[in-house]
């Protein structure tokens, strides 16, 4: 299967991208190569045969259009998107044209190419989305694929217009989509913005780890490397239509994660004191959901996967691979906005 991933060279998209050449398909890799970018996260299958990379903005109508045209995707996993939440509530308006305006245009362009192809009914539009739209749990409760939207934040209500475009191209123009809403990813080449790696690279420079609040949101933590062979099941045997939340069967408070990474530093590489000492709860950031939860059976049950990798482990390969890719994490760290507070609202 030849696939256009939108976002191969950020987080996710990079992970899905590696897992897609070893699983012998080929992949034409397409990003706008934003700040939260890295081309060195694909650096392993840059010069496969079946790679190719194209720098492109998914609101470029007329590059898609030549892209699709070029390379002729049996699929497009769409994953470019605008996600950090802190910087959707400093600035909403880039999260408004990469998620919404971005998807519409992709959708677009897909389906123009996807009519001049005679309409294959092989042929998929995955959307990647995240278990934010469904907005924030109590104590108790799952969510699942029917659960009612309420997106709490820019990023969230961008979100959850993406996936209510793909349904509505779907439903009025027949576009043959699948859809997929994740927990929350740690693993290799996080972007050093997001919570795991600040704890790891805070706690590395002797910093403060700041927790917002109590620490008390509860998250369901997902291994990168399982999502992106999660996201390669759904495209290849989802059914047209279909949803699939995917998440790790790992909840967790923010704030016994934290001491779980200063736990494991500790041991692989002590310091003069227990990194714990070094956590500093801060000002909550605005409308900050308190506990997100994943029922994924319906993947398990109709797909087959399940995730591999238990928290602790997953933990324990990330800080490895932090302390032995001190090189790639430096040169992101100085990129905008890296290790400054965002998301205050003010």
């Amino acid at each position: 299967m030849k696939i256009l991933v939108t976002g191969g060279a950020g987080f996710i998209g990079s992970a899905v991208v590696r897992h897609a050449i070893a699983q012998g398909h080929r992949v034409v890799n397409l990003d706008a190569l934003t700040y939260a970018a890295c081309l060195d996260n694909v650096a392993s299958v840059a010069d496969h045969p079946d790679y190719a990379f194209v720098q492109a903005n998914i609101r470029d109508r007329a590059t898609l259009d030549n892209v699709l045209a070029t390379h002729a995707p049996d699929a497009v996993m769409h994953l470019a998107a605008e996600s950090h939440v802190d910087r959707s509530i400093d600035g909403p308006s880039a999260f408004i044209e990469t998620n919404i305006t971005g998807t519409y245009t992709l959708l677009e362009a897909t389906r123009a190419y996807w009519t001049t192809q005679g309409k294959p009914d092989h042929f998929r539009f995955h959307h990647v989305s995240t278990d934010e739209v469904f907005g924030s749990l109590g104590a108790t409760g799952l969510f699942t694929e029917d659960s009612p939207y309420d997106p709490r934040s820019p990023y969230s209500a961008s979100k959850a217009a993406s996936d209510h475009l793909v349904r509505a191209w779907a439903e009025t123009y027949g576009l043959p989509v699948v859809l997929s809403n994740c927990s929350n990813n740690y693993g290799p080449f996080h972007f050093p913005e997001k919570l795991v790696p600040v704890v790891i690279l805070n706690a590395l420079a002797g910093k403060p780890i700041p927790i917002y609040g109590a620490g008390e949101n509860v998250r369901d933590w997902l291994y990168v490397e399982d999502h992106a062979e999660a996201l390669l099941a759904v495209l290849a045997k989802g059914a047209q239509g279909r949803s699939y939340n995917i998440g790790g069967h790992n909840e967790v408070r923010n704030i016994d994660l934290v001491r779980m990474i200063c736990a494991l530093l500790d041991e692989m590489r002590p310091g003069a004191a227990p990194y714990a000492n070094l956590i500093e709860f801060v000002t909550d950031r605005p409308g900050h959901d308190a506990r997100y939860a994943i029922d994924a059976s319906r993947i398990g049950d109709e797909l087959g996967w399940v995730p591999s990798v238990t928290l602790e482990e997953g933990l324990r390969k990330t800080v490895a691979w932090y302390l032995e890719n001190e090189t790639w994490w430096r040169a992101l760290q100085a990129r905008p906005g890296v290790g400054a507070r965002l998301g205050l609202g003010a």
